[in-house]
This record gives structure tokens, sequence and C-alpha cells, in this order.
């Protein structure tokens, strides 16, 4: 991956607001020891899996484990088991206590609603850089 191309993160959620408060979290770049990103924004879960089918490439997956109808931690668990070498997936859960259920859903990190923008930055940060160097 070329340095200065622009990272592209999945960011999946039905709530609007939970999609905006990401989007200002991370603003247009996590790290400065990274590339730019582009957040795409989805709604439902069959919009991503269209992304998806139709080959676009993404780095990361921020999924909503609160989304409905279809929660992000099960939609983790699918694309860890369908996608080839799949990116990092950073689940967001409800509580503290369905840490068990981002285990469950193979994300690779977990944020906690409501969203610190520190720690979200932070979280996504490490993600993109263990890829970044995975690929390298």
């Amino acid at each position: 991956m070329a340095h200065d191309a622009k990272l592209i993160i999945a960011l999946y959620s039905d709530d609007s607001s939970v999609r905006s408060s990401v989007i200002t979290a991370l603003g247009r770049r996590v790290s400065a020891d990274l590339p730019e990103h582009t957040i795409i924004e989805f709604a439902t879960g069959p919009a991503l899996r269209l992304a998806l089918d139709s080959k676009q490439h993404f780095d990361l997956f921020i999924l909503d484990g609160e989304a409905v109808p279809e929660g992000g931690l099960g939609l983790a668990r699918q694309l860890k088991d369908e996608v080839f070498n799949c990116p990092p997936v950073l689940a967001i859960t409800g509580r503290i206590q369905d840490n068990w259920l981002a285990s469950w859903s193979k994300a690779d990190d977990v944020v906690v609603h409501p969203i610190d923008p520190f720690t979200l930055a932070s979280k996504v940060a490490g993600l993109l850089q263990t890829k970044t160097v995975a690929t390298a």
C-alpha cells in the first residue's frame, strides 16, 4: 500500500448520530504516521454486503453492536468468517458487560457507548497501524 493512499473505513450503524459521532471523533487522520482516511457510511447490513460483493476495498470496519435490525456483532462474525484476509473490525458495544459478545464476534477491538473520541481514535490508529505493517 502506498503510504500516501487514503485509508478506507467502513462505518456501520443504523443510527445517524452514532455515525456522526464516530466521524467527528476520527477527523481526517487518526495518527501522524498514518495517511488520511475516508469513511464510508452504511446504515444497513445489506448495503455493506453489497459494497463487499462489488469488491469495494476497506482497511477497517467499525460496526455498531447496537444497530437494529441487524447488530454489528453478528455482522462482524460474518465478515471474519467469510471475507478472505478480513480487515480489522472495531465493535461498538452498548455496555462493558457486552465485551464477551465482541469476543464471540471475532472483533479485533471494542469501544463502549457513549463513544469517547480519544479512545476511539487511539484504537482505530492501533488497528490501522497493525494492518499497514502486516501488508507492507
